[in-house]
């Protein structure tokens, strides 16, 4: 099945939280509910985890924080405020992977920053394509959307171009950014394989999921000034630089591996 473009200048309207919340509850696969876990991969974000579960909207119906081992009250804030918290070890995507395992009773997992900067009133146009059967991943745009003053550095603008361009060369899919906001049905993203523990894992999910030939969609969000705290990628030279080589060896190691779908993805 040919891979989607980015989302048209006037994309189909899709229900509102409370209406797509109903509709869940009516259709679902086999008859059942929709059911929708957020997953929050958090290194000490005190300062912004609990408004940041406060925040989520209702038709989530199971958030999971995945804690890499804060020296702060990361896991405190988020358990108060009412998420499920794992303790796992340092990795961004061995985080992603243990919350979206931990969440077996979801058809739909969202995974999204807990540093703030994301804005969960996006939630809703991520879960809805995929709800209504018209794409089978969804991620938003920081680059397409508006952004908030000191939100984003430029170089990881240039970077999300950058891969989207390399991307669309190997798969033709269009890709803007490599936004940590993104959604996908729990089945599909187990089922791809996925390798990277690192930060590469968001582009290692971006690369796959093309690959596979899935339904793709790209989202125009706002996006925020971080609540709090350090970026660990973008806060520091030492940082970026490390995140940024990670990411690249992630590329060239899933472009290597050009070939059929994986068996069990469903275009």
């Amino acid at each position: 099945m040919p891979i989607s473009g980015t989302l048209p200048l006037d994309p189909p309207a899709y229900p509102s939280p409370t209406s797509l919340h109903l509709s869940a509850r009516e259709r679902g696969p086999d008859g059942g509910a929709e059911r929708v876990a957020v997953v929050i991969p958090t290194y000490n974000e005190a300062e912004s985890i609990g408004a940041v579960v406060a925040e989520l909207p209702r038709i989530v119906a199971r958030i999971v924080v995945v804690d890499g081992g804060s020296s702060d009250d990361t896991q405190q804030r988020a358990r108060s405020a009412g998420a499920e918290v794992i303790g796992v070890g340092r990795g961004y995507g061995l985080a992603c992977l243990a919350g979206a395992q931990a969440a077996a009773d979801a058809t739909i997992v969202v995974f999204m920053d807990g540093d703030g900067a994301d804005d969960p009133a996006a939630i809703n146009s991520l879960i809805a394509p995929i709800d209504a059967g018209d794409y089978d991943f969804v991620i938003a745009s920081r680059a397409r959307g508006s952004r908030q003053p000191g939100s984003m550095a430029w170089h990881q603008l240039l970077a999300g171009r950058l891969a989207g361009l390399l991307m669309r060369a190997l798969y033709g899919v269009r890709y803007t950014d490599m936004c940590a906001l993104r959604a996908i049905r729990r089945d599909t993203l187990l089922a791809l394989g996925m390798r990277e523990m690192t930060y590469g894992w968001n582009l290692e999910m971006q690369m796959r999921v093309a690959q596979a030939g899935l339904r793709v969609l790209e989202v125009p969000v706002s996006y925020r000034r971080r609540l709090g705290g350090e970026s660990k990628v973008a806060g520091s030279l030492a940082g970026s630089f490390k995140a940024g080589l990670k990411i690249v060896s992630t590329f060239v190691r899933v472009a290597m591996e050009r070939g059929p779908p994986r068996a069990g993805v469903s275009a």
